[in-house]
This record gives structure tokens, sequence and C-alpha cells, in this order.
């Protein structure tokens, strides 16, 4: 149900690699949100179960509808991590296998830059 693994991957290495050109420091810890969202409250709470035990803090579902008018449940699994494409991509595979084992939607990661010459500007895929 998720993306594409391999797109997720790409996804994850070029936000890496955008964060680090923008000034970001690879030896900082990041906080990042990775995104995951159902048609299903039911199935989605089952992934956040999964994600809760292997160390992930989960926000509480928001409730949103997309363009056709259909409802959706989505929340954030938080970590802290470094901005360290191994690591990240570990997490995004993680993150992937539970979505699909839940049927669920992951669609990557963000975080915020707390840099002042890039405070509040959020890098992410860009789809919510």
């Amino acid at each position: 149900m998720s993306r594409d693994l391999n797109d997720l991957l790409k996804q994850s290495e070029e936000t890496v690699q955008a964060l680090i050109a923008d000034g970001a420091e690879t030896d900082l810890l990041y906080e990042i949100e990775h995104h995951l969202a159902s048609q299903d409250f039911t199935k989605l709470e089952k992934a956040a179960v999964e994600l809760v035990k292997q160390g992930y803090h989960v926000d509480d579902a928001d409730e949103f509808e997309d363009e056709r008018g259909k409802r959706w449940f989505a929340f954030m699994a938080v970590t802290d991590a470094e901005l360290d494409s191994d690591i990240l991509n570990r997490q995004v595979r993680e993150i992937a296998a539970i979505a699909d084992d839940c049927e669920v939607e992951y669609d990557g990661w963000g975080t915020l830059i707390e840099d002042d010459e890039l405070e509040g500007e959020e890098f992410d895929d860009g789809e919510e």
C-alpha cells in the first residue's frame, strides 16, 4: 500500500542531500517525522501500535478530506536521528514494511531545520 520502496529511498536520499546543501549539520540530532495515513482508522491504529513497539513516538491521528471528499486519518511517527542516509534509509525500510503489513499509506519523512537562516522552513516530499 505504501509508495514504492525504491521511490521512498530515493526521496529520502534527496531530502538528506537538500538539507545538507542548505547548511544542516550532519552530526546533530533532528526530529524526523514519518507520515502515515489511511482511510481505515483501525488499520492506522494497528500501524501506530507497531511503530510504538519499534521505539517511535506516535502523534494523535488527524482527520482530513482529500480532494475527492474522501475521509482520511493520518499521524506522524517521530524519532530523533542524525542526517545519515544509512540511518534514515533503515527507518524508511522499517516503516514501509509496517505500513505494508498494516495496509496503510507511508509517504516518507520530513524535518524542521532550526538554523537561523532557515527557521520555520519544513523539508519533506511535499505530498500530504
